[in-house]
């Protein structure tokens, strides 16, 4: 534990990466499974994360990012986006892909299935884009706690124009609202605040506990 709680000390939302250090292909690999392996609601990961490693793009996202230089100086830009699908399909698909890994049976699939096929023909447009953001919050949160474990340093951002971002990645032909921005990188050694010390409440003040 004490090694967990070591790393989530030593992480802070980068201010400035070096920018002649990448992170390994391994450790992008390993981070792509842990977004994908992230839990969500349902099981039905409403959320695509895309990979952005070219510096003249990262630069274009920039001016996207509120001038936020982070962008364009980290090794790679992870762009977490809502997948704006039909529902039903999605539904559908996942309980296929169910089927296809545990063998379970339609008798025991149906009850669950038509139950979560009715919970989203009762929702709009609006509350299962903000049903499926949610998801993409448990994505970062996850993501971050793994680059810290790795020694990744990141910077999480909700401020930048999404717009931007999907006119510079063409995210509007494969259907995607983008939600949530992740660079990572290494941290500058001139980082100053890579030295300030965490504020944070006493565990005490945070957490109630109940017995």
């Amino acid at each position: 534990m004490s090694n967990i709680i070591d790393s989530l000390e030593w992480r802070y939302a980068v201010k400035k990466f070096n920018t002649s250090k990448s992170i390994s292909n391994e450790n992008i690999e390993k981070l792509k499974h842990a977004f994908n392996l992230t839990a969500t609601s349902y099981g039905l990961q409403p959320i695509k994360m895309v990979v952005v490693a070219n510096k003249e793009i990262q630069k274009n996202l920039v001016s996207y990012s509120f001038n936020q230089q982070q962008v364009g100086q980290a090794s790679h830009v992870f762009v977490l986006c809502v997948e704006k699908s039909k529902m039903k399909k999605a539904v559908i698909s996942y309980f296929n892909k169910v089927q296809d890994v545990r063998g379970t049976s339609d008798e025991i699939i149906a009850p669950y299935k038509k139950m979560m096929l009715t919970s989203f023909e009762n929702k709009t447009e609006e509350e299962i884009f903000i049903w499926s953001k949610h998801q993409a919050y448990i994505a970062l949160g996850n993501l971050m706690t793994v680059c810290a474990m790795e020694k990744i340093d990141s910077c999480p951002m909700e401020g930048f124009i999404p717009q931007g971002y999907k006119d510079v990645l063409g995210l509007e032909a494969l259907n995607l609202e983008p939600v949530l921005v992740l660079p990572i990188g290494i941290r500058a050694e001139d980082d100053m605040f890579a030295d300030f010390k965490k504020v944070r409440k006493e565990v005490s003040e945070s957490v109630i506990d109940i017995k």
